[in-house]
């Protein structure tokens, strides 16, 4: 697929980007961007050289949330089909199998700090900031606090929801909203070498493990301990897991066949 509003690299050390690449417009959702990041992330799900995928955003901030220039003259019918355009990539981040490193800086507002939420794990410049912002305007992240509250819990996502506010890097790492924070010129560097070391473990074991965390994640305590278990049942029967396991045992680096 030809690209136009995203931006994708593949490095020879299993990490891919994703690029938003709207910078003059602050990566507003706009259904070009929304569709082409979607087909991005399942593009590099399916690609055998990618084991980790990194989402940035050009220019001076990650993503300023939904254009609103698109939200005028639609009935319900057509504001629905719109924005779950608008949040697909949100749901796609947690369903594909490899693991999706947010890459913060500037601001993540509304949309935006929802796809921050959504991936698996995210780092920040340290004068990066994320919120909630669609009250401001009248709206509502309605869609976005879905993530946040996984990460937060619900006081936290509801004063974020009902204010507004786009708390500073330091602020959301403390509440769980993100992973790690990082001086701004560190930020490139610091999240490829995060992702890169996460690249070198295994990836049957990673992907197992991202799918069984988020389909256990709403089962109550026994089940989930039932799910994960025949979970890591089918992970103990692969190939990786036993070469895992003797290369541990034998002192020496493991080499994954993904299988």
């Amino acid at each position: 697929m030809k690209y136009e509003n995203v931006v994708i690299e593949k490095g020879e050390d299993f990490v891919a980007s994703i690029t938003l690449n709207r910078p003059k417009n602050l990566n507003t959702f706009n259904m070009p961007l929304a569709s082409e990041l979607n087909s991005a992330l399942l593009e590099l799900d399916e690609e055998k050289n990618v084991r980790v995928i990194i989402i940035k955003g050009s220019g001076r901030v990650f993503s300023a949330g939904i254009d609103v220039s698109d939200f005028f003259g639609m009935d319900v019918m057509h504001y629905r089909e719109w924005i779950e355009c608008m949040e697909k990539s949100l749901v796609t981040v947690n369903q594909i199998r490899k693991p999706v490193i947010a890459q913060v800086h500037g601001v993540a507002v509304a949309n935006g700090a929802g796809l921050v939420a959504a991936s698996d794990l995210a780092i920040a410049a340290d004068n990066a900031r994320i919120g909630l912002t669609a009250i401001n305007v009248g709206l509502n992240c309605i869609g976005p606090v879905v993530p946040v509250v996984r990460s937060v819990g619900r006081k936290r996502a509801l004063e974020l929801l009902f204010y507004g506010d786009a708390v500073p890097a330091a602020e959301a790492l403390r509440i769980g909203l993100i992973n790690r924070v990082v001086p701004e010129a560190d930020l490139e560097r610091e999240t490829h070498q995060w992702a890169a070391a996460l690249a070198q473990k295994s990836p049957i074991a990673l992907q197992i493990a991202k799918k069984a965390f988020y389909a256990a994640e709403d089962m109550d305590y026994k089940k989930a301990f039932e799910y994960m278990n025949e979970a890591f049942a089918r992970l103990c029967s692969t190939k990786d897991a036993a070469e895992g396991v003797r290369a541990f045992l034998e002192k020496r680096n493991p080499v994954w066949k993904e299988e």
